[in-house]
This record gives structure tokens, sequence and C-alpha cells, in this order.
């Protein structure tokens, strides 16, 4: 559940039409990278769109060829990957290796950097802002057969990256184990005493950093400035009641981690295990975000990983992310078009009011003041 996500700018657009949501220690041995052409003389690791591959059928031929595909830090609960790739692997034949699925963004672009060259490199990426627009350099750009049904806002023009879905954050609690959470200042009070947990390191981790983003906004911080957010840490701190510790499902049913900031799609799934399970978005600091999915220019599996994007982006794999409790890029589009489940959209969550979405500039700055500040604030 640790992933390091940041998000993509268009709050005005956001807010108007959000409605949510290891590699191997010994790798094998080296080979090239995206080697081939298409049948119409482009380089497979270099194609831009099913067409470079002479159409869909032809691009399926060649990922079948490949054979295999690696997907890194897709963990099966988060954004129902876990029917994802099932359901890629059942229709396809393609066999998906899923490596470290509780890594963090940085964590998928170090192996990268690490394994380049050998047959175990991620062939997608599943990233947050921060980590994506610091290493676009890597990304192939590849634009899916739906890429114009995106809002412009939610991609890269040429295609290197697309957002794929989004959520909101949210405060999860156990109500067997503590009084119902209305607020965020509710956290301070000596009844949540060592039970607040924050999934992940925020200087590292994006549900980590847009929690404190959330908190931020209740103290009457921003997106400008996240000060009041660490000073709310620190008193958390001191008084005993901030858990550090990463919340995981197993760390939830066990109640180590009765009270869990994090993005309501996971908060929601343990409400389906712990009946107990309640979650809430504060409305004095709503804030959303979409996640970055991009090729990996180097992957072992040029082809698989260019099918897996348009899996991702073809009314199936929307719906399928819809399922898992996220808001998917081409919702409007397909909500338009009669093509999202009814059952299933009319179970995503509204946010009534304002909700906030860094800019770029502004996850950047408060990365930095985080950097400065956030270890002198929680020991």
């Amino acid at each position: 559940m640790n992933k390091s996500r940041f998000f993509p700018t268009a709050a005005a657009v956001l807010a108007s039409t959000l409605i949510v949501g290891g590699l191997a220690a010994c790798a094998p041995p080296q080979k090239d990278a995206g080697g081939g052409e298409t049948d119409s003389g482009v380089k497979v690791a270099e194609a831009q769109s099913a067409a470079d591959f002479g159409g869909m059928d032809k691009l399926i031929e060649a990922a079948k060829s490949e054979g295999e595909l690696n997907v890194i830090a897709l963990p099966p609960d988060w954004a129902n990957y876990g029917a994802l790739i099932k359901a890629f692997s059942d229709k396809y034949g393609i066999k998906v290796n899923s490596a470290q699925p509780d890594a963090s963004s940085q964590d998928e672009i170090n192996a990268a950097n690490q394994q380049k060259g050998k047959s175990s490199a991620p062939d997608v990426f599943d990233l947050g802002q921060s980590v994506a627009l610091a290493n676009t350099a890597m990304f192939a750009p590849y634009k899916v057969a739906t890429f114009e049904d995106i809002p412009a806002a939610f991609s890269d023009p040429n295609g290197a990256w697309v957002n794929d879905y989004g959520g909101y954050m949210s405060i999860g609690f156990d109500s067997s184990k503590v009084p119902p959470v209305t607020s965020v200042d509710d956290l301070l009070k000596p009844e949540y005493h060592g039970k607040v947990a924050l999934n992940g390191d925020p200087t590292q981790a994006g549900a980590g950093f847009s929690g404190v983003l959330m908190v931020a906004l209740s103290q009457g911080g921003s997106a400008d400035d996240i000060a009041p957010a660490v000073e709310f840490f620190r008193k958390l701190t001191e008084a005993g009641n901030f858990l550090p510790v990463d919340p995981t499902p197993a760390t939830i049913q066990s109640g180590q981690t009765p009270v869990v900031i994090d993005w309501n799609y996971l908060n929601a799934t343990e409400t389906k295990k712990l009946p107990a399970w309640q979650v809430i978005v504060p409305h004095d600091g709503a804030v959303a975000g979409y996640y970055y999915q991009a090729v990996n220019k180097d992957a072992p599996h040029p082809a698989a990983a260019r099918l897996w994007q348009e899996f991702l982006f073809s009314d199936e794999g929307q719906n399928l992310y819809a399922a898992g409790g996220v808001r998917p890029v081409r919702a409007d589009n397909m909500i338009a078009s009669g093509t999202l489940d009814k059952i299933i959209a009319a179970q995503l969550p509204t946010i009534d009011g304002p909700v906030t979405v860094p800019t770029p500039a502004q996850t950047d700055a408060a990365t930095k003041y985080l950097a400065d500040n956030w270890a002198k604030a929680i020991g």
C-alpha cells in the first residue's frame, strides 16, 4: 500500500469531473531490450501506436510472441490490479510477472535503472506526479486507441504518460476500537493514543504526501503552505497518537493500525473485509489526484508493454479500475456513451465543495519543505 505517488495539474478540471477514487535478487542474464521490428518497419521499442504494428491484431500477435509482461508496485488490492492482471493474462495468454507489489514509485524507477538491459526490468510504470515528471526521459511515447477519449489535461500530448485513475485522500477507522472520526482535529484526542497511521513517509510516498496536504488544508494551510500540517503531526507525535507504522491490510485486520490516513478506495477495500471499518473524506481538506501510466523505453517486452496500455485504457480495463473504487480517467466519456458499468458507477463516491489538486510546482515546493522539516517534527 506504500505507493510513492503524486498527481497532475488541472485542478479546476479535476474538481468538476473526479468522482471517487520484489524483483529477484539475482537478475537473469543481460539481453537486448526492444529488439525487432514491426511489419511496417518500425522498431517495436519505438512504436507509438497500434498502427505502427499494422493494427491491433498485429500488436497482439507481437505481444503474444514475447509471452511475458513485467509489472512492478501493483498491489492486488490497489485499484483492482489483481483482477486487471488476471484479466489481461487470461485474455491474451501472456504471463504477467508482478514484482515488489508494495514498492514505491521511486522503487519502480530505481528497478528500471538497476535492471536496464535485463529480462527482469519493468516493462511499464504506474507512478505518482513527482516521480513521473522527474523521469519522463525514461518513457516511450505511445498513444492507445482510446487516446482521444482521454481529457487533454490528463495526458502528455505525445503520449509519454497518461493518467489512468484517481481518488480522494481519506481517514479510515475501526469503529469497534476507536470513537468515530468526524474531522482531522479529532485525531489529537486522547482516545486515539497510539492509533493514527499515515500510509508512508510523505517525503517518499505519494499517499503519505497527500495525507499531509489533507491535514494542511484542515489546519488553514494550502497546497502552497503545508507548514500547518507538519506542526499538526508534531503535536500528534508529542501526544503519543501518531503511530510510525506503514499500514497494510494485515495491520488493519490485526488492529495494529485502527486509524489510517490513505486513499479512499484503499480504505474502502478494507470495509469489505472488516465491517466495522468506516471511511470519511474530510470536507475541509478534500485532496484528489490521478496516477501516471507509462511504458519503459527500455522495456524487455515492448510489444506486451504497449498491449497492456491498450488494455488498461479500453472499456474493459476502465471498468475493472472502476470496480476497484477508483475513478477511471475515461469515466465521463464512458458514462456519456453508456459503456461504464452503471452499477459500479453508482457506487463511486461524490464530494461536494472544493477539491485541491497540487500543481507540479506546488508538489515540488512542498516536497522540499518536508525534506527539511518532516523528520524534525516527528522525531
